[in-house]
C-alpha cells in the first residue's frame, strides 16, 4: 500500500476523489433525513432504545467511512 502511494505521488498523478464526494453526499443525506424525522416527532423519535443505538451506529460508520475516503483520495 505504501508503495503504491509513493509510485503515485512520484507520478504526480492526483487520485479521484470521487469516493470522497459520494460518501459525503450519503453523509449529508442521512443527517437531513434524521434531522427532519427528529424534528417532526420528537417526541417518539427514536422510538425505542434498540432504534436509538442503530442510529447512532449508522452515523458512526458513515462519518468514518467518509473520514476514511478523505485520507484514501487524498
Amino acid at each position: 500500500m505504501l508503495s503504491l502511494l509513493a509510485t503515485v505521488a512520484e507520478e504526480g498523478e492526483e487520485p479521484s476523489k470521487t469516493l470522497f464526494y459520494v460518501a459525503g453526499i450519503i453523509l449529508t443525506a442521512f443527517a437531513v433525513i434524521v434531522s427532519a424525522i427528529g424534528i417532526r416527532a420528537h417526541d417518539r423519535f427514536p422510538a425505542t432504545k434498540g432504534a436509538s443505538t442503530a442510529v447512532l451506529g449508522l452515523a458512526f460508520v458513515l462519518v468514518i467511512f467518509t473520514m476514511a475516503s478523505a485520507v484514501i483520495t487524498g
